[in-house]
């Protein structure tokens, strides 16, 4: 138990450390969150619009709405602009939470992969970072590619994020899971 803790804390910290370097000094999510000089007007316009908090897709037919309605709208906005929002009141600044619950996350992600690691007799090095980039591919392609195909987004800084961070783990994994005891 000991062995896998360790291999969870370190492999959770490589990819905590990569998704660092990937948000930050690598820029490759920048596509992800573009700067638009009209940053505070359409803000101001969010504010004043007496939004709450929440994630917004307009255009959108209001719940409960007819078919009919739905038609219509359809009809009167097709082929015209269309925005995903995540409204937030509060632009907070403090990331300790959010880094340490990301941690977390990292950390007991690599556990499930030792698990599933562990239930292989022996699992090389090769199959290490095979499996530990497949479980990568499985959450990029459930997750982060199939809301592309929906909401026309770019996902290849994801795509980026799952093979490499996951490959690391699996590198890690690979030599940690075969040392001697």
């Amino acid at each position: 138990m000991k062995k896998n803790a360790i291999g969870a804390l370190v492999g959770g910290i490589i990819l905590f450390m990569w998704q660092f370097l990937s948000f930050g000094p690598l820029g490759i999510h920048n596509s992800q969150m573009m700067y638009t000089p009209q940053q505070d007007q359409i803000l101001e316009s969010l504010e004043s619009a007496g939004l709450t908090e929440g994630e917004y897709f307009l255009p959108r037919a209001p719940m409960g709405a007819t078919s009919e309605d739905q038609q219509a709208l359809f009809e009167q906005r097709g082929g015209k602009p269309w925005a995903q929002i995540s409204y937030r009141e509060k632009l907070n600044f403090s990331q300790g939470s959010n880094m340490f619950r990301g941690l977390i996350i990292d950390i007991l992600s690599v556990f499930l992969l030792i698990w599933i690691l562990s239930n292989v007799s022996v699992p090389s090095m090769l199959t290490s970072i095979k499996v530990s980039v497949a479980i990568g591919l499985i959450g990029y392609f459930t997750i982060n590619y199939l809301d592309s195909i929906w909401f026309e987004t770019s996902s290849i800084p994801n795509l980026v994020d799952a093979i490499v961070q996951w490959g690391l783990c699996g590198v890690w994994l690979g030599w940690w899971m075969n040392r001697a005891s």
